[in-house]
C-alpha cells in the first residue's frame, strides 16, 4: 500500500481546458474529442514549433502545476504514458518501408522520454526526471515511483500522465478508449494538505475489467475530482484499489 496527498492538479484534453470545465466533467464524464491544442505560452515560439500535439498537452499540464518554482524547480518529475508519441514512431516506420532516410530529429523526439526532456530543456528544469510505461496500469506505476521518491526524501513529486489515440493500424489491439488527454498531480506525503489517496494492490485470478467509458488513466483524474470514495480496476492479474481519506 502507498499513500500520498495530491496538493494540486492540472489537466488538458480537447474541450477541457479550464479547472471549472474539468470539475463539471467529473460529475458527468464524456470521452474528450476534438482538434484543439493547448497554446502553451510558457514555451518560446521557436521551441514550441518542435513539440507535437501530445507533447504540448503534457507540457502544458506540467507548466500549470509548477507552483511558482518555474524554471528553477528541482521537484522530481515522473512522466508516464502507455503509448507515448506513437505518431512519430509511425512516421519513422513509414520511412523505413519506403526505404527513405530517417530523420534524426524525428527519431530523437520519438523516444519515450522525449516529452519529459523537452519540458526540462524549454523550462530549465534541473530536477530528477524519468519516463515510464506499464500498460493499462501506467498511472499506478507512476504513483508507485512517486511514492518511492517521497520516501527517499523528496518533499514533492509531480506526476505527468498523458496518452494519444492509437493509429488505425493498431485498431485490433486497442483494449480501452484512447482519447488525447494529459494530467499532472503535485503529490506530497500523506500528512500534507490536499486530497489524501491510498493505493492498494493484490494478485487476483479475476479477468481484466471490460473497457469503460474512459481509459483507466483518465478515469483516475475523474476519481480525484469526484466525491467517489473508491475506484477499483483489475489489470493483468492485479487488483488495483484507490481509496480517499485516511
Amino acid at each position: 500500500m502507498i499513500e500520498f496527498s495530491v496538493v494540486d492538479w492540472a489537466a488538458w484534453a480537447p474541450g477541457l481546458a479550464t479547472r471549472s470545465a474539468w470539475q463539471d466533467w467529473a460529475q458527468a464524464p464524456w470521452l474528450p474529442e476534438g482538434e484543439d491544442t493547448p497554446a502553451l505560452p510558457e514555451v518560446p515560439a521557436m521551441q514550441r514549433r518542435r513539440i507535437e500535439r501530445l507533447g504540448r498537452m503534457a507540457i502544458q499540464a506540467a507548466c500549470w502545476c509548477e507552483a511558482g518554482e518555474g524554471a528553477d524547480s528541482r521537484v522530481p518529475l515522473v512522466f508516464a504514458s502507455r503509448h507515448g508519441d506513437v505518431a512519430r514512431s509511425m512516421e519513422l516506420l513509414a520511412a523505413l518501408v519506403a526505404e527513405e532516410a530517417l530523420s534524426p530529429t524525428t527519431f530523437g523526439l520519438s523516444v519515450h522520454n522525449a516529452i519529459g526532456a523537452l519540458y526540462s530543456i524549454t523550462r530549465g528544469h534541473r530536477g530528477n526526471n524519468l519516463a515510464l510505461a506499464a500498460g493499462k496500469a501506467t498511472a499506478e506505476a507512476a504513483c508507485l515511483e512517486a511514492a518511492g521518491l517521497l520516501a527517499d526524501g523528496a518533499e514533492e513529486v509531480r506526476i505527468v500522465v498523458y496518452d494519444p489515440p492509437l493509429p488505425a493500424l493498431y485498431a485490433e489491439f486497442i483494449d480501452e478508449p484512447a482519447p488525447f488527454h494529459a494530467w499532472c498531480w503535485r503529490v506530497r506525503r500523506p500528512d500534507a494538505a490536499g486530497v489524501r489517496l491510498q493505493l492498494h494492490w493484490q494478485a487476483t485470478d479475476a479477468p481484466d475489467d471490460p473497457p469503460g467509458l474512459l481509459p483507466h488513466a483518465l478515469d483516475l483524474q475523474r476519481f480525484l475530482l469526484s466525491a467517489q470514495p473508491r475506484c477499483e480496476r483489475v489489470i493483468d492479474g492485479q487488483r488495483w484499489t484507490w481509496t480517499r481519506g485516511g
